[in-house]
């Protein structure tokens, strides 16, 4: 069993070799050419050497003279051929090294980009380390036997040169080496082989120590207000203890085989001797050939090693690409159709839900996705407010994601002007319709940079105007260095209502046609958020003039929509104006009043909580 998996392994490292091979053939083909250049230079320059003691040293010792020329040539050989290993090592490392860090910036590239090519159902079934991991020690475990192959294929021709000149020398030294060799490839494969599970195993920690570290630095807030530090440290220390048992059972091999194969060519080196003596003896050798012979083996210990380096890191590349092409071979990707939006009418679009059912991907394939939307439709006239209000569950942030294509419907059709969403063109789509979040993402840069976000036209005028239209000047003129002012990460300069401001005012900066809020003014002030929803529905004060979709729980927000539509279960239950409804349907009315009562305890803690520390001060003066 554990030789198959030696054999499987093997054949699948050099299956992702080959790959390398033919993604990058005039590097590979460099670094080679060196490779070889320098396996040469070293088998010539062990005969060099042997002529040169058996040519030059010996006939000096014997007459008690040395002749500059013999000398003098003596030197130039050497030399020269120090030169052309200089130039091959030059050859080697910079073909290899250049090659490896291409196909990982290459791959690295793949892996990003298919991220963004997934959908989003996708990576909610996928841990944030896990795909940290993927994207960087993933990919970098995979091409980590670049850098020793070339090496590897150059030793290989070193070899195969050393036995030719050794049956040249004489035919009992080279039944040494047909010994030495083999027992050297024996003792890689069986490291490989030992290497295999342990490779494989701290390569999957790896990412598992990423994963709990990312999540528990996202996860910071949680971790802090709830006491739950020891916890979590003690949940990390465990995995990252079972990566430290892990990389130090790969020491520990290492720490085995790594005597045996630097000692191997040496006991060669000694049976050369013996067996060199005896032939000398024998007159069937001299004493030069004798002396190149034990050289060679000598200066072959290193070289071989690289053979070693390239089996002993195939384990870990097989899993590092067995990670990557799970990435890249993942299905679901949600191609975009030609059609376009005519954005010269610059007018608000119509959002139009036709029985749109839905259910999330399970975690697991063989088990079924949890049912959220069932035959819900429903229309976003142009230029009008929609609300959805419904309690938790009921799929308000599931429309809010169809509506803007973040993911498809399982049956019916989301049309936006008639058009359904999946024909139009990704660029026409993310110029039409714009989604602010629930959870306010800011980019650790510049207030400018976060709303303009690089995007064609918007200047810092088109900055200005937006912050406006979202009632977010005020408070970024008072910043330090105004639109320049780095946010930090996630915006942790910034308070929660500021960074929603900031990520409405990004959305606005594009002029969208149709604007999805999913409670993305929530911890802003109710009068801020009042103003802001008329300002965008009035193109005269400014605004876009933009269709809104916002999910709603504020009664004040609600009641500024054209139409409210009530969700219970993932349908629609009920629609239209918030006052017909607020009479009309009693789990409508029970849902509303029971989100003001939350709004109003909240509004009294917070008043207690600024009020409490002054009463408390006066009470201990009196």
């Amino acid at each position: 069993m554990a030789s198959g998996t030696s054999r499987e392994v093997l054949g699948r490292g050099l299956a992702v070799l080959w790959r390398a091979i033919r993604e990058q053939p005039r590097i590979f083909a460099v670094a080679v050419a060196g490779s070889v250049l320098f396996g040469l230079m070293v088998v010539a320059s062990a005969f060099v050497v042997g002529r040169v003691v058996g040519d030059v040293v010996v006939p000096a010792v014997a007459s008690g003279s040395v002749g500059t020329g013999a000398l003098a040539l003596a030197a130039t050989a050497l030399f020269g051929i120090s030169l052309l290993r200089v130039v091959g090592i030059f050859g080697r490392r910079l073909g290899a090294g250049y090659m490896q860090y291409r196909l990982q910036a290459a791959y690295r590239r793949r892996v990003t980009r298919r991220y963004l090519e997934l959908p989003l159902s996708w990576h909610q079934r996928n841990a944030t380390g896990t795909l940290l991991s993927n994207a960087n020690s993933d990919v970098e475990a995979a091409w980590n036997p670049i850098a020793p192959l070339p090496f590897a294929v150059g030793t290989l021709v070193m070899l195969l040169g050393a036995v030719a000149a050794l049956f040249v020398t004489d035919w009992a030294l080279a039944l040494v080496g047909l010994a030495v060799f083999p027992a050297l490839f024996a003792l890689n494969v069986a490291y490989s082989r030992r290497m295999a599970p342990r490779q494989a195993r701290a390569q999957r920690l790896r990412a598992e120590v990423s994963g709990i570290a990312h999540e528990s630095f996202d996860g910071a807030l949680v971790v802090k207000t709830m006491g739950r530090e020891a916890q979590e440290t003690g949940r990390f220390a465990g995995r990252a203890g079972e990566l430290r048992d892990a990389l130090i059972s790969v020491g520990r091999l290492r720490g085995i085989f790594d005597p045996m194969l630097e000692t191997l060519p040496s006991l060669g080196t000694l049976a050369v001797l013996v067996v060199g003596a005896y032939r000398l003896r024998q007159g069937a050798i001299d004493v030069a050939e004798l002396v190149s012979v034990a050289f060679l083996f000598t200066v072959l210990a290193f070289p071989v090693r690289a053979i070693g380096w390239v089996l002993a890191e195939l384990p870990r590349s097989v899993a590092g690409w067995d990670r990557i092409r799970r990435v890249l071979d993942a299905t679901g990707e949600m191609p975009y159709g030609d059609t376009r939006l005519d954005r010269a009418e610059a007018g608000p679009a119509t959002l139009t839900f036709t029985d749109v059912g839905f259910a999330y991907e399970p975690a697991e394939a063989h088990l079924p996705g949890a049912q959220v939307l069932g035959e819900v439709s429903f229309t976003v006239p142009a230029g009008k407010t929609v609300a959805l209000v419904g309690p938790t569950g009921s799929g308000k942030s599931t429309i809010a994601a169809l509506a803007v294509r973040l993911v498809d419907p399982r049956s019916g059709t989301v049309r936006i002007d008639g058009v359904d969403v999946r024909e139009l063109t990704a660029d026409s789509l993310a110029a039409t319709a714009a989604l602010v979040a629930q959870v306010p993402f800011v980019f650790d840069d510049t207030v400018r940079a976060n709303v303009s976000l690089d995007r064609p036209g918007i200047d810092d005028e088109a900055v200005w105007a937006a912050l406006r239209l979202a009632e977010a000047d005020g408070f970024v003129a008072a910043l330090p260095d105004g639109l320049d002012t780095m946010v930090g990460e996630r915006g942790t300069s910034l308070s929660g209502g500021q960074r929603q401001r900031l990520t409405l005012a990004r959305a606005l900066a594009g002029r969208p046609r149709l604007l999805v809020l999913d409670d993305a003014t929530s911890a802003v002030d109710p009068r801020v958020e009042a103003a802001i929803l008329a300002a965008l529905r009035s193109a005269e004060a400014g605004g876009p003039g933009a269709s809104i979709m916002v999910v709603a729980y504020r009664r004040a927000t609600i009641a500024l929509a054209d139409e409210v539509i009530y969700l219970e279960q993932g349908r629609v239950v009920a629609r239209g104006p918030h006052a017909t409804l607020l009479a009309t349907v009693p789990g409508y009315a029970d849902l509303v009043t029971a989100y003001e009562q939350a709004e109003v305890d909240h509004d009294r803690q917070r008043t207690y909580d600024e009020v409490a520390p002054l009463t408390s001060g006066l009470e201990v003066d009196r």
